[in-house]
This record gives C-alpha cells, sequence and structure tokens, in this order.
C-alpha cells in the first residue's frame, strides 16, 4: 500500500482524510475480547486503516442529534468501505481487509488519534478542521505491515473547558468522562431510568442523543458543510409522541430502518418523548 493508492481509494468514497497506525499501537485500549475478535476478523493483523467522513449539514433545531438526521452512517460508510477493501483486495489478493465501523473491536477514535487524524477533543471525539467534530470514522484492518513511516500522534484540543461547563449532566467534570451522566447515552439506554437520569431526559431538548458539547465547541463555530448527499438530504429532524405511539419495534424498522435512531427501537424514543411531555405540563 501507498499513500497515493490510498488517498484515491478513500477520497473516492468521500472520506475527508484517511490515516494509518500500526495495529500494536491500539492494544492498550483493546482488552482480551476485543483482541480476540480482531484476531478472528484478521489474523495477524498489522495496520489499521482510519478515515474520516464529515456528516455537517445545516438543518433545524430539531429533537434528534445531527447524526442521526440522515442515513444510517453504519449502512453508508460499511457500503464505502467496502468499496475501498474490495479493490485493495484486488491490488493485494494474498491479504485481508476488514471494514469497520462502530461495531468493530478497534476503538476507532483511538486509531485516529494514533494515525495523526484531527485533535483529540476534551469530550472524547475527533476535531477534525474544518469539519470541527461532525464526522462520522470508519477502520478497515488487514494483516499488511505498515509501509510507510508512523504520524505524528494527534494533539489536545484548546481545552477552553466549554464542553464540560455546558453538559447538563455533567458528564465531562473532573476530566473524565461519566457515561451515565451523558444525555447522548441516557435517550439510547434501555428500560426504566433511576430518577436523576430520568429527570435529566425530561429536562433535555432532544428524544435521541446530544448535540450541545458539540455546539458549543469553538472548533464547530463555522464546520464545513459534508458533500456526501447521504447526510445531507432528506433529513429527519424531528420524532412525535404520535409517531412512535403504538409503533412495533417491526413496524419501526420498516418505517425508519435507515436511520440511525432506529437501532433501539421505538420504546426509549416514547419513554423520552413521555418523559418531556410530562415535565412540559407539570
Amino acid at each position: 500500500m501507498n499513500p497515493a493508492l490510498l488517498e484515491d481509494l478513500f477520497s473516492g468514497v468521500g472520506a475527508a482524510a484517511w490515516g494509518q497506525t500500526a495495529y500494536t499501537a491500539l492494544l492498550p485500549h483493546m482488552d482480551a475480547a476485543a483482541q480476540a475478535k480482531a484476531q478472528a476478523l484478521c489474523p495477524n493483523p498489522g495496520t489499521v486503516l482510519v478515515a474520516a467522513f464529515p456528516y455537517y449539514a445545516p438543518s433545524g433545531a430539531g429533537n434528534l442529534s445531527r447524526y442521526a438526521r440522515g442515513r444510517d452512517y453504519h449502512l453508508v460508510l460499511g457500503k464505502r468501505l467496502g468499496t475501498v477493501c474490495g479493490k485493495l483486495e484486488t491490488a493485494f489478493p494474498q491479504n485481508s481487509f476488514v471494514p469497520g465501523v462502530d461495531s468493530s473491536p478497534l476503538p476507532e477514535r483511538e486509531a485516529a488519534w494514533a494515525a495523526g487524524l484531527g485533535l483529540r477533543g476534551r469530550n472524547g471525539l475527533v476535531i477534525l478542521p474544518p469539519w470541527g467534530s461532525w464526522v462520522f470514522l470508519g477502520t478497515v484492518l488487514t494483516d499488511l505491515p505498515p509501509d510507510f513511516p508512523p504520524a505524528v500522534p494527534s494533539g489536545e484540543c484548546l481545552n477552553c473547558g466549554r464542553c464540560a461547563g455546558a453538559c447538563p449532566g455533567g458528564a465531562l467534570l473532573g476530566g473524565r468522562f461519566d457515561p451515565e451522566k451523558c444525555l447522548s447515552h441516557l435517550t439510547q439506554k434501555k428500560g426504566d431510568l433511576p430518577p436523576e437520569q430520568a429527570a435529566l431526559v425530561a429536562a433535555h431538548s432532544m428524544a435521541w442523543g446530544c448535540d450541545i458539547c458539540q455546539e458549543v465547541c469553538p472548533y464547530n463555530a463555522a464546520p464545513e458543510q459534508t458533500k456526501l448527499s447521504t447526510f445531507s438530504n432528506d433529513l429527519v429532524e424531528n420524532l412525535t409522541l404520535e409517531m412512535v405511539e403504538g409503533a412495533t419495534n417491526r413496524s419501526f424498522k420498516a418505517q425508519w430502518g435507515e436511520r440511525a435512531f432506529a437501532w433501539r427501537g421505538p420504546g426509549v424514543i416514547r419513554r423520552n418523548l413521555a418523559l418531556q411531555g410530562k415535565q412540559k405540563k407539570e
């Protein structure tokens, strides 16, 4: 693999940037189960390629996180990375190339930072100017060894503290991320929520996800818009209780299955909207 080939392949599928890192650089961030899964997918892994796909598109306030308004990025990136892997398999028929999007055993953000892609945001996100933190990440795991000089690992963001100060649940206080106080996590969490978490969701403006830490980030003040139509056209900005009332998992996924908010089914969204509706009445 050479940089010119990879640049052609990744830019050809809409990636704004890409990088590579040795698989061994990620081992400190992978537990035994993740390492075993990676080995099963690609025996003797040598290199991880990582690519960033911008998704920011102007839209209304809405009650869905921006990442979930366009087509499901798992489907979109999976197809695009599959195209990359297919061409690499043709060029290197003796080697393996395995695409990964989110459900991969690889720590995607750590892979991006090890590859020198973007900055380390205090909120744990990859910040890639001029697209800010509005980027999806995808990886390709291969048994080919790295064959060009390692990148300089990513630096830190400005550490202005705006994301930590704006987080409604205080998930970023103390220099550590607490998912049980993060509204993106809580709005996707199944079942009944304990009172403190239910109160956070009830006071939240979104039925799915949370963009607050990204909206206040100075790197996102004027982000460049995505050129990928799958993330800019036919956006779904809002869900109402009427839209999910009585919906079954099957009917919900039949209607919304190509959206990232559909994977949990209608139950959690119905719960979130009910909590928020009750809050408004009180």
